[in-house]
């Protein structure tokens, strides 16, 4: 570990703009701590009984205090101690590993800083990933204690702990393991029990030290474990205040993984501010909307895209008037945004509006205004009120957010801020700032965070406005990846700049626009580089279309595997069928065909940047969708290309031949 053990709390090298710097100073309040071991008992100060975590949806319900979670996270830490699992006897360069294969839970947020304040590292991964994957990762990390969900996973890997350094198994549920177990198996309660008789033992840890191995899920080759400091993940905490300012009481759902960097950065930084955090998931995401109406929310692009498709699908099942109506308001609110953001200099390109514009879109945004405004009353404030009317803001990361989503969110008034990072940079380096949100963008660095540029073949530094290759570098990027020199170099150059493996360019005020991934460039035949994600988002914008492929890598033009919308095309085939009670659906009939080619042929010629390589030509419609569950899917829900590709090889060579 040689990262810099200078405190992340250093104004004098930032350059920050004046808000951010004032934003910073109303919420940092661990700019002097050394680890994340200290967050909890000056939360626990500071914050004393306001409800730290609440988890409704577990028989009994679970609602901890900042004072109750700061004691149940110094009584596991003193359990594990008292157990032999992390000795502080010894003071090495890396600390002991502790593998924490879990989900969202309170305890697993106990278990997690527990392990950090007892003196080691966690490495982490969720309960449902695949077995080989999971032992491949004990092994790897060289973890000396093993903490899971429950009794049955820990069965699914007792074949796989014989030959590890495996000592202690501990359950996060109560379950009585059976005696016949080859490796000692204790209890949550236990190891709180246990530390309840023994003092905690202090522990030197900086801000060079690892906090946690996060191994990258990714779409191709084996996981790398990331190695995240306590100086990574706390300039993510303090730094993030200078975006969003959450206060105490305010609550916020959980809904992403907390073992992945971009949920557990999140949480970290709410719980650090006093907030109250309700476990959520999707079964009861639209519930928890309504029940506790958060004030923030930090997810996937996946997420509002569910929104959005559930507000379209009740718009369909109204009457025909009503339809009406509601087209009529957001096709008006969609010239009035589109000249708000003229008249605010907030569109995405190169050249900033004239004064001219400026003025002509600051008249007609006025003149649209009324119109929009009882669009508000009557049909947006509606929508609205399914995520609780409380919301301020909602962070979207893992993912590019399509530009029809930006439109709807921010004509019904919620405030989308996009993100940008990677699990290397623990993970953010980019975000939109809600005083100057640029649809579009992933936004500007963060204060202490440089981006640049550079051209794919020479590495030379481009300049605003050219297309090339993103690095990064910041007190945020990870100290490298564990056992894996060669890899860090490879990701890491001798200046500390972070080849992220992403493609895009950088406007005159610094904003950042992505255009794709390196190694998901699509390259036809004629030359003609193709970046799939923006076409990709354009196409979902069609109701048939619930996810989409492009392919076309070494042909002539594009293809697509096409997921359909399966409650449209339903709806579809009922109005076109009406003399048939219940139609049945012919996938590969001429009208369903046409349907979805005059969809692919409007969504893409309509996209801004259209050309004719663009075009997608043979597509096929496939009825299983893209999940975590069947692997064609990361857990932060983006497609795994290879995967697909791989899955369905005979239907693609079929397409194109």
């Amino acid at each position: 570990m040689t990262r810099s053990t200078k405190s992340p709390i250093s104004p004098d090298t930032w350059q920050m703009s004046d808000r951010e710097r004032t934003n910073l100073q109303e919420v940092t309040l661990y700019d002097s701590v050394q680890s994340l071991s200290e967050i909890w008992p000056l939360a626990a100060k500071r914050f004393g009984q306001i409800t730290a975590l609440h988890d409704p949806h577990v028989e009994p319900e679970v609602k901890l205090t900042y004072e109750q979670l700061n004691e149940q996270i110094q009584k596991f830490a003193a359990g594990l101690q008292a157990l032999g699992v992390i000795s502080t006897e010894k003071e090495t360069s890396v600390p002991p590993r502790v593998a924490l294969f879990a989900d969202n839970s309170p305890r697993w947020m106990i278990a997690d800083q527990g392990i950090i304040v007892a003196g080691g590292a966690d490495v982490v991964r969720s309960a449902t990933a695949d077995i080989e994957e999971l032992a491949y990762i004990l092994q790897d990390s060289g973890s000396i204690s093993l903490v899971v969900e429950n009794l049955a996973l820990f069965q699914k890997l007792s074949d796989r702990l014989q030959d590890l350094p495996i000592h202690l198994i501990i359950l996060l549920s109560e379950e009585d393991p059976n005696s016949e177990e080859n490796l000692p198996v204790v209890k949550f309660s236990q190891v709180i029990a246990t530390g309840e008789e023994r003092p905690l033992k202090p522990t030197n840890q900086n801000l060079g030290t690892l906090a946690t191995l996060i191994y990258t899920s990714g779409t191709t080759g084996k996981p790398k474990g990331v190695m995240l400091t306590h100086g990574n993940l706390l300039y993510q905490i303090n730094l993030l205040g200078t975006v969003i300012q959450p206060t105490p009481r305010e609550c916020t759902l959980s809904i992403l993984p907390t073992w992945h960097s971009f949920g557990r950065t999140g949480e970290y930084l709410f719980l650090s501010q006093g907030c109250t955090q309700i476990y959520t998931n999707k079964r009861y995401l639209k519930k928890d909307f309504q029940e506790y109406k958060p004030n923030y929310v930090i997810s996937v692009p996946r997420i509002w895209e569910l929104i959005y498709e559930g507000v379209q699908r009740q718009l369909r099942e109204q009457p025909v008037n009503k339809q009406k109506l509601a087209k009529f308001f957001f096709d008006i609110s969609q010239r009035y945004i589109q000249a708000r953001r003229v008249s605010q200099g907030l569109v995405l390109q190169l050249n900033p509006p004239s004064q001219v514009e400026k003025l002509m879109a600051s008249l007609q945004s006025w003149l649209l205004w009324p119109i929009h405004a009882l669009g508000t009353k009557i049909v947006y404030q509606k929508i609205r009120q399914a995520t609780g009317g409380r919301l301020k803001f909602a962070v979207s990361g893992g993912g590019s957010l399509a530009m029809h989503l930006e439109n709807f969110f921010e004509m019904i008034g919620i405030e989308l801020l996009v993100g940008y990072g990677l699990t290397e940079t623990s993970p953010v380096l980019t975000v939109r700032h809600y005083w100057e949100n640029l649809r579009g963008s992933a936004g500007r660095p963060i204060p202490g965070t440089e981006i640049k540029i550079v051209d794919l073949e020479t590495g030379k530094t481009l300049g605003f406005a050219e297309k090339g290759k993103v690095l990064a570098r910041g007190p945020q990027v990870m100290a490298g990846y564990y056992q894996n020199s060669e890899a860090t170099k490879k990701a890491i150059d001798s200046e500390g700049w972070f080849n992220t493996g992403d493609i895009g360019w950088v406007t005159p005020k610094n904003d950042l626009v992505l255009t794709g991934r390196a190694k998901d460039t699509i390259v036809l035949t004629n030359g003609e580089n193709i970046e799939p994600q923006p076409i990709e988002d354009a196409c979902v914008r069609s109701q048939y279309i619930d996810q989409i492929m492009l392919l076309g890598q070494d042909q002539k033009y594009l293809g697509a595997l096409i997921v359909p919308n399966f409650e449209a095309v339903e709806l579809w085939v009922t109005e076109n069928k009406p003399s048939e009670s219940q139609p049945k659906i012919d996938w590969k009939s001429q009208a369903l065909q046409e349907l979805f080619r005059q969809e692919l042929n409007r969504e893409v010629k309509n996209r801004p940047g259209y050309r004719l390589d663009d075009r997608i030509g043979p597509f096929r419609l496939i009825l299983e969708p893209f999940t975590i569950e069947n692997g064609m899917m990361t857990q932060t829900m983006k497609i795994k290309r290879p995967v697909v590709t791989e899955h369905y090889c005979n239907m693609i060579n079929e397409m194109f031949n």
